[in-house]
């Protein structure tokens, strides 16, 4: 199964790029082409070295020590020795929304952040919930898929926000001019408009599948998955009521979407439903806590 779930984001990390090299090449025709492959290829080796950093950095989280967070710190050591992992950094995001996420390329680089919001709406139980939820997270290495996926999705939609006003300045770079007429002009604006679609939705790809997985990895860390089912309820509930400001390159990180609004938007969530999340946690039995 692991293997599985290996290759399948292997394939979606692959989409992303050649959609970030189709955007190139709409820009630069084959020169553009070939600078996009060679930056996505940068993009993927900075996103493994550097992804956590800046994923920390957007969400405004800061590194927190022991005698700043003692009760925190101690949830995190806890249960991270249950999950068998090294004890992953501990961060604080100064946000009364509540919501937590994780990052790193490793298990061994770890780092779990939580906003102050959480931590009051939610009881000591139901917070490890999501503090487990998150080292389940880090356990399967699903941190450095996601900032992966991220990193080129926000560059996908920055490059395509750039083709956007070559469009309206000049055409786009890589046509010749028996090449732009109004089919080719037809095909740029839709390649705008549905390229940062189809990055939000391998996203989506990514991250369901993922959750679902977190959250029966987080119950058997705990031993218990009934505080993360009663987590999830208070936080789905609060989404929708106190505002986040984040962006829309890292909302998948997060351990409920933090970015709600009506019409279309909710067919682009990219977390399964917490309703459906709740049940198969409801479902599962309690347990002795194991890594």
């Amino acid at each position: 199964m692991q293997f599985w779930n290996t290759m399948k984001t292997g394939v979606l990390l692959a989409a992303l790029t050649g959609m970030f090299v189709v955007i190139g090449s709409a820009l630069g025709g084959q020169v553009g082409m070939v600078i996009a492959f060679i930056f996505a290829i940068a993009l993927n080796m900075g996103a493994w070295w550097f992804s956590d950093k800046l994923a920390l950095r957007m969400s405004g989280a800061r590194e927190v020590t022991p005698a700043e967070a003692p009760d925190l710190h101690e949830m995190v050591e806890v249960l991270s020795a249950r999950a068998g992992i090294p004890k992953p950094r501990v961060y604080i995001i100064d946000s009364e929304a509540p919501n937590a996420f994780a990052t790193g390329r490793s298990p061994s680089k770890g780092a779990v952040a939580v906003t102050t919001g959480i931590a009051r709406m939610l009881t000591r139980d139901e917070l490890a919930g999501v503090v487990a939820h998150e080292l389940a997270h880090i356990k399967h290495r699903d941190t450095l898929i996601s900032s992966i996926a991220a990193t080129i999705a926000g560059a996908i939609t920055m490059l395509a926000e750039m083709a956007m006003w070559a469009s309206i300045f000049g055409g786009f770079g890589g046509q010749d001019e028996e090449d732009s007429g109004i089919a080719g002009m037809i095909g740029g604006i839709l390649m705008i408009i549905l390229a940062p679609i189809a990055a939000l939705l391998i996203q989506m790809a990514i991250s369901r599948s993922r959750e679902f997985s977190a959250d029966a990895g987080g119950a058997r860390i705990l031993g218990d998955p009934l505080p993360l089912a009663s987590a999830l309820e208070k936080l789905e509930w609060a989404a929708g009521r106190v505002p986040m400001q984040t962006s829309s390159a890292t909302s998948h990180l997060y351990i409920v979407n933090p970015l709600r609004g009506g019409g279309l938007s909710g067919l682009f969530r990219t977390h399964p439903n917490t309703t459906e999340r709740i049940a198969r946690l409801r479902a599962l039995p309690r347990a002795s806590a194991v890594a």
